[in-house]
């Protein structure tokens, strides 16, 4: 395998931190973000890692992402996937080898990757990210103790970077348990834990840096940013607080080289508990629809409404014969409540409405013209469905 090509002038860009599947030619030391607590976290690591494992990932030939002795990449590659998984603006992109008949992507190795993963019941089942396991030929486990285990994907949710993945095992597996996301401070101390660069058990510590991140990777951001060192092939790991309970897990990094600047992102475990049990209950994902297309309030409506600052999501267009349309939902109404929670800004919204199980109904408390309505509503399944 090849090294990836630096590109030392780029933007910094959100940079998911993907399958490691590249020789390492050097490693920069990345500065300690926070101070280890007396004692150190040496006990907290005994007590979590026999429970933190290695995902090894074959690909799909269709799927490689991985690069030729010339150091270009395949043409079968598409831009955007390049730039999702690297971080490279378009106009940077590398020169594709090859033209129509090149048999390069064709005859290209399955490609090997590698990312983290956290097991929480002793009968095997285990969380990692979505892209460490999508396109996967073929999922194997490597637990702590240094045995290999073959694992099945249960189910994915792309939308929050979630996959459920499981190992059968001959005797009990260590657990660890998820703590409550919503409870975690900024400034709170917390330690990350994977497999960077494919190198094996790492351990990191720094603390929350903030929370709530919308890193506009998808509708349901709500990530927590810690300055934790993360890198790729972390992806998966889990972010435990100082109970050793997992309160995210790692999942993207802001860099604009690949490598930690300290800047990380990590899945809620609050989300994660949620995704996980729809996972396990039926391998798929279900939720609410309304069937709108949002956006946010200008800063001159809020002006004309008397607001201090926008908020609410306003509703750019409703979908024909959704139950948005059947509830009397119009373009220009200003969402303020869906079900009790109050509506903020867009993204409350969206989380609001997936919450919700289809078919569940609930009241919207909207602004039409300057006058309050209250609208029952009946949700249908978001399957299928983009807005």
């Amino acid at each position: 395998m090849t090294t990836l090509p630096r590109y030392p002038r780029i933007a910094a860009t959100v940079l998911a931190t993907m399958l490691a599947g590249t020789s390492i030619t050097a490693l920069t030391a990345v500065p300690s973000y926070a101070s280890v607590p007396a004692g150190g976290y040496a006990d907290l690591v005994d007590k979590v890692s026999p429970a933190v494992v290695y995902v090894e990932v074959t690909e799909k030939p269709a799927d490689v992402a991985s690069m030729g002795d010339n150091g270009q990449m395949p043409q079968s590659l598409p831009f955007e996937e390049f730039q999702r998984r690297f971080g490279i603006p378009f106009g940077m992109m590398p020169q594709m080898p090859g033209g129509p008949g090149d048999q390069g992507a064709q005859d290209a190795p399955k490609r090997q990757g590698v990312g983290s993963g956290f097991i929480i019941s002793s009968d095997g089942l285990i969380v990692t990210n979505n892209h460490v396991v999508d396109g996967a030929e073929s999922v194997r486990v490597k637990l702590a103790d240094g045995s290999s285990l073959d694992a099945k994907v249960i189910g994915t949710d792309p939308l929050t970077d979630v996959a459920l993945i499981k190992v059968a095992s001959d005797k009990p597996l260590p657990t660890v348990a998820f703590g409550a996301s919503d409870k975690v401070r900024v400034g709170d101390a917390v330690i990350a834990m994977g497999n960077p660069f494919g190198l094996g058990g790492t351990v990191t510590s720094g603390i929350v840096s903030a929370k709530a991140r919308d890193i506009h990777s998808g509708p349901f951001d709500d990530y927590i940013q810690t300055d934790a060192a993360i890198n790729k092939g972390n992806s998966g790991g889990p972010l435990f607080d100082e109970a050793g309970e997992v309160i995210g897990m790692n999942t993207a990094i802001f860099s604009p080289d690949g490598g930690s600047i300290g800047i990380g992102f990590a899945v809620p475990s609050d989300m994660i508990k949620t995704v996980v049990a729809d996972i396990e209950k039926d391998g798929k994902v279900d939720r609410g629809w309304l069937g709108v297309q949002i956006k946010p309030m200008s800063d001159e409506v809020a002006s004309v409404l008397g607001y201090d600052a926008a908020k609410g999501a306003v509703i750019d267009s409703v979908i024909p014969d959704s139950p948005a349309a059947k509830a009397g939902l119009l373009a220009g109404d200003i969402v303020l409540n869906f079900d009790g929670k109050t509506i903020g800004e867009v993204r409350d919204l969206t989380r609001a409405v997936a919450a919700e199980a289809p078919d569940a109904s609930a009241k919207i408390e909207v602004l039409r013209k300057g006058e309050h309505l209250t609208l029952d509503v009946t949700l249908a399944n978001r399957t299928g469905h983009d807005a």
